[in-house]
């Protein structure tokens, strides 16, 4: 298994959550630039602010290596104008995939149509310009039940909007890995959440964020049925280390 190819190698943390200054933050972002071309992974997953640099060193290194950033991160409660300006300067940026974070207060509430045109609308964006969507439901912060209905409402959104030719395009995440918990209990991918978003949003894709932090955990997900792994402990994972970093 080329593990690598299975790896969103992530920084997500601004200069101010790093408690470090930009420039060191940026040197940050460059040092996952440079591990990326080197253990090829899949695609990195950085702040939009840093598409440009990682673009630029990526095509000079002549790596196959995709950029993807985040949208309505963290918390997800932007409304749906704001993240499609966000979504359309990433894309002209020149992210290759985005990952939004759902409004899962929202939905937690009841406001089903506020997801359905979140979906729909953002969906539309990314296959328009041939990026991939992928929607965060902040596994978390929901219940078994709550993650088995967003899982199917996405699903039956995707099938019946944009057919089961564009599945592969579009996935269900777990977290954001920014999500604080009581009890220190897990704030992203565990097996039971992974395996019930299997379940029921597949044929879409399914990436595993956060919690994911050395090889045979990786692989279990893989074996599973999960298409991506979002982790900032890739480099752990590619060389089979043990790391104990938090999945940002």
């Amino acid at each position: 298994m080329n593990i690598s190819r299975f790896l969103d190698a992530t920084y997500l943390k601004t200069a101010e959550q790093a408690q470090i200054s930009d420039e060191e933050n940026l040197q940050n972002v460059i040092a996952l630039v440079e591990e990326a071309i080197l253990y090829d992974y899949k695609l990195i997953m950085i702040r939009a602010s840093y598409i440009s640099i990682a673009k630029r060193l990526l095509a000079d290194a002549k790596s196959s290596t995709l950029i993807g950033t985040v949208i309505g991160f963290h918390e997800g409660t932007s409304t749906i104008e704001e993240k499609l300006n966000e979504a359309q300067k990433a894309i002209d940026l020149g992210a290759d995939e985005l990952d939004f974070v759902i409004n899962y207060k929202a939905f937690k509430d009841g406001n089903i149509n506020l997801i359905q045109k979140e979906v729909t609308n953002y969906t539309e964006i990314c296959l328009k310009n041939k990026k991939v969507a992928k929607f965060i439901i902040e596994v978390a912060a929901l219940t078994n039940k709550e993650i088995i209905v967003i899982s199917q409402l996405i699903k039956k959104i995707i099938l019946d909007n944009f057919g089961e030719e564009n599945a592969k395009n579009v996935f269900v995440k777990s977290s954001t890995g920014f999500f604080k918990t009581e009890n220190n209990l897990p704030n992203g991918a565990t097996f039971e959440t992974m395996s019930l978003i299997i379940k029921n949003a597949k044929p879409l894709q399914i990436k595993a964020a956060g919690g994911v932090r050395d090889y045979e955990t990786a692989v279990k997900m893989i074996n599973l049925g999960v298409d991506r792994i979002g982790t900032s402990s890739s480099k752990a994972i590619v060389t089979k280390e043990k790391q104990t970093n938090q999945d940002y």
